[in-house]
């Protein structure tokens, strides 16, 4: 091993050798956090507890995310200090008292986000459409999608976070089938009572969990996520889950905001992040095993809409385009 890769381990030794940075460590292998929902974690103060995570972050093994005056902190991605962090993550005991009631406290923290999220969603559900499309034409966003599956129309098709079903609206003439989740009850009854106006027979919605699809390895062709990763309160995990119900060839679309600093965006929209540089997206789709394309940028005033896509890797099967029961849709 090189002598600058035993200092970086040694000092992401001397980094995680405190109860409360291995604390922070094993949450932040959970999800990104900010400062103050890791303070009510750890129930410590939070110059401690930003203390502490600047220590980790300094000996690379966690990753800190400014974004306006909002800072995410995750386990590091890459490099020694990542691998240290993994490491040390496997080797925390997980029935230890302090990790159990910070695991318990941060089930609170993620339920607090998806019960705001919640409420947001169930009032703007009726003028969902609208409020989507601020500040950018829709029509162009949507022609660009059109346009990437034009070559190779997939034969069935997932969209994650589906809304009123618009991207099923746009792309059901293209596909075999298409099936919409979504975690939100009142946004799938206005999905499926637009589906219902326009005959789309071959097309469902179903109740579902981004982060816990409940669907098979390799079951789809397409996959999009379209303005839905900004409320993620864990994209990677988002990416990683839709990559996983891919079949090998199959094709993953993420329609979202570049970087933005539109602050309003959370406070009014619930919106948790404030965009994506391609960096970041090409690094999430090389660990889940996708092949980036070249992403397509769709310039506003003042948000920028860009197209990402990957591929998984293998030649694409084409699979059948069978319709769930009616047992099967929530």
């Amino acid at each position: 091993m090189p002598d600058h890769s035993l200092e970086s381990l040694l000092g992401g030794l001397r980094a995680a050798a405190d109860p409360s940075r291995l604390r922070l460590l094993s949450a932040c292998a959970q999800g990104e956090w900010t400062v103050t929902e890791l303070t009510q974690v750890l129930a410590q103060s939070q110059p401690r507890v930003s203390r502490h995570l600047k220590l980790l972050a300094d000996a690379g093994l966690l990753e800190r995310l400014r974004e306006g005056s909002w800072v995410f902190y995750r386990r590091a991605q890459s490099g020694t200090g990542a691998r240290l962090a993994r490491s040390l993550c496997r080797l925390l005991p997980g029935d230890h008292p302090d990790l159990v009631l910070d695991r318990q406290r941060l089930a609170a923290v993620r339920a607090a986000r998806q019960e705001v999220a919640a409420h947001y969603f169930a009032a703007k559900a009726a003028s969902w459409d609208q409020i989507r499309s601020l500040y950018v034409d829709e029509t162009k966003v949507e022609a660009a999608l059109l346009n990437l599956f034009a070559e190779r129309p997939p034969r069935n098709l997932l969209d994650i976070g589906t809304g009123t079903g618009r991207i099923l609206q746009l792309l059901a003439a293209r596909i075999g089938f298409g099936l919409g989740v979504d975690l939100s009850r009142e946004m799938l009854a206005v999905a499926r009572a637009n589906l219902d106006r326009i005959s789309l027979r071959n097309c469902q919605v179903r109740l579902a969990d981004m982060y816990h699809l409940p669907l098979p390895d390799g079951g789809f062709e397409a996959a999009t996520l379209h303005n839905v990763l900004h409320y993620a309160d864990d994209p990677a995990a988002v990416l990683a889950e839709a990559a996983r119900v891919l079949a090998p060839g199959g094709r993953l679309v993420v329609i979202d905001f570049a970087p933005h600093q539109l602050e309003f965006l959370r406070r009014e929209h619930a919106h948790r992040r404030l965009g994506f540089a391609d960096t970041e997206i090409r690094k999430w789709f090389a660990a889940v095993g996708l092949e980036p394309e070249e992403p397509a940028r769709l310039q506003g005033d003042p948000l920028t809409v860009v197209i990402w896509s990957g591929r998984r890797s293998g030649a694409l099967e084409h699979l059948p385009s069978q319709r769930l029961s009616a047992g099967e849709v929530a």
